[in-house]
Formats: C-alpha cells, structure tokens, sequence
C-alpha cells in the first residue's frame, strides 16, 4: 500500500533500513540495495540505510567485512524494514532485533522477510494467522515450526497488509520491485525494471521454480501466442471456455499447458494484467474510474472497484490520487 504523499512544495523521502548480521550473503543484502538504493538515482524517493544487529566489524559469507554500520536504532524511524535473510534457520534471533520488527510494525512501518528473513518475521510473532512464503527448500520446516502460519511454499512472494516476505534468492529482486510499484507507481517500477535488465514484473503467485524458462518457452506455443493475443485485448470478456477455443485446446490442455509454462493459473493471469493495465491507466490518463472499468474489460465499475482493491489494497482513487503527485 502507498505511503502518504508529500504535502505540495516539499520531498518526501521514504527511510528503508536493511538489517544486516554476522554471516549474511552479499548477494541477499545487495538485493534491497540496488533496488532502493543506486538503482533509482538520480532523483532517489528512498533513504537507504543499512544497521547491524552485529558489533562491526560484520564479516559476510564471501569473506570480507563490512564496517561504519549503525545499530538497530535506525529502525526506529524507518518507513521500510527489510530483514533480507537468516544465517541460520535453527538459531533464534536476538531479542533485541525481534523487539524492534515488532516496534516498527506497530507503529506503521512495511515489514519484509526476503528468503529466509521470513523465519524473522514468524520469531517476532509478526507472521501469526496469516499468510507468508519463504525459500521452498525450507518451507516444510518453516510450516512445521511456525503451525499458525499458512505458507504458500510455491509463489514468488506474499503480502499481507504491512507483510512482505519472498523466496528464495532471486525471488526477493520481484519483490522489492513489487513495493517499488506500490510506492511509486508501475511507470517508475518498469524504469528501473530496465536499468537492471530484469523482468518487469512477476506476479507473486507464480511457482518458485518452473520445468521452462518462461521467456523461451513461450515462444511459439499456442499458450504463448494466446498470452500475446488476450494481453493487447484485455477491454474484451474473456472466459476460460473462450481462451480455450481461441486456443484451439481443451479447457483441461489449457488449463495444465498454462500452468506448467507460467507457473499460474489462467484466471490468477488475466486478473493480474487487468490490473497492471489499469495502474498504469490510473496514472498516466485522465481516463474517468468508469472508463478505465472497461478498457481493462471488469464488465462493471463496481467489479472494477472491488477486484482492484483486492488486489492492490487500496481503491483506483486513492492509486490515482497518491501517483498523481508523484
């Protein structure tokens, strides 16, 4: 959900602390740098900053050290709080970390769990009846420790109200890009898609891992080709029965080749582009709320609204009002 605007005539900067620790991968901790850091100079919209729950030195994976680290402190006026791993599943975090997650929570902040940061985020009791993911090789255990959890062990990732968490690894790129767009609009997310050369957008239920890479397999297939056809007429009515004789496939043929080469579903797809398509309409146009219902084809403004909102967490309105000043 998107944070407040800045009032007219001032810059609002948006405080993303990453928390770091004895052990961490570099990778996992340039993750959320590059995103919220260099990747969106000049004219950045974040303040990075990166503490320790470690005395520094802070000695990483690979060997080296990282030094000058504030303390946990910094979490305290952070918009963003992003734990971007675990070292160690079967060490319990210090108190001391999970004591400012559940500070900074409360008081308002974006709580993210990338790979196994999620074991974090479930230690704090932050997770509790709620939905979360986290890198599929841990998810068994992950589900076993943390039973008032419901662990949706292959998606990309999952949010839940103020919650982030990811898989494994590179699913953590997809999403930090997923707050960016929340944050900033999709207009600026697809900028900086391109700056990092990745893909724009995955959505969060798609699988972990898929048999393809999507890029190579769907070219030339008649999944492929029924994606490319359905994506540039989202403002038509489209069922599975239709897709499927647009297809020339069986609803079950559809149904199984569309989730091996995605990773999704049909529906869980074409929801996900209408609503892509209607963000960046609620952006960049001064399209009436009752127009862009029916170029991104909801059938009805009141369909529109709902499954919008359901989505992204927060009416076409309020999308439109909070990226208009941005």
């Amino acid at each position: 959900m998107p944070l407040k605007s800045a009032p007219a005539g001032q810059h609002l900067r948006r405080r993303v602390a990453v928390v770091v620790y004895a052990g961490i991968s570099p990778f996992h901790l340039s993750v959320p740098c590059v995103v919220f850091g260099e990747g969106l100079q000049p004219d950045n919209p974040f303040k990075l900053v990166v503490c320790s729950i470690d005395p520094a030195p802070v000695r990483t994976s690979a060997g080296f050290s990282l030094t000058a680290l504030p303390s946990l402190r910094a979490l305290h006026k952070a918009d963003v709080v992003i734990v971007p791993s675990w070292r160690n599943v079967d060490e319990r975090p210090p108190e001391a970390l999970l004591r400012a997650l559940r500070a900074a929570h409360a008081r308002g902040a974006m709580i993210v769990g990338l790979c196994l940061g999620s074991h974090v985020l479930a230690e704090a009791g932050l997770l509790a009846g709620g939905r979360a993911t986290t890198h599929w090789e841990y998810a068994p255990l992950f589900a076993q420790r943390f039973a008032d959890v419901s662990v949706e062990a292959d998606v990309l990732y999952v949010q839940e109200g103020r919650i982030l968490t990811s898989a494994g690894t590179a699913a953590g790129l997809d999403a930090c890009l997923h707050l960016v767009r929340q944050q900033l609009g999709s207009e600026r997310a697809n900028q900086l898609a391109r700056r990092l050369v990745i893909p724009p957008h995955r959505e969060g239920g798609q699988a972990q891992y898929i048999q393809q890479p999507l890029p190579k397999a769907r070219s030339g297939t008649r999944v492929g080709r029924l994606m490319d056809e359905v994506g540039a007429q989202l403002h038509e009515p489209h069922s599975l029965d239709s897709l499927a004789e647009k297809a020339g496939l069986s609803r079950r043929t559809l149904t199984r080749q569309f989730k091996a080469l995605t990773g999704t579903t049909v529906q869980v797809w074409l929801l996900a582009e209408r609503v892509k398509l209607a963000q960046r309409l609620l952006e960049c146009g001064a399209l009436s709320i009752e127009r862009v219902a029916e170029q991104t084809g909801f059938g009805s403004t009141e369909a529109f609204r709902l499954r919008f909102r359901q989505s992204v967490g927060v009416t076409p309105s309020q999308w439109r009002k909070t990226f208009a000043a941005i």
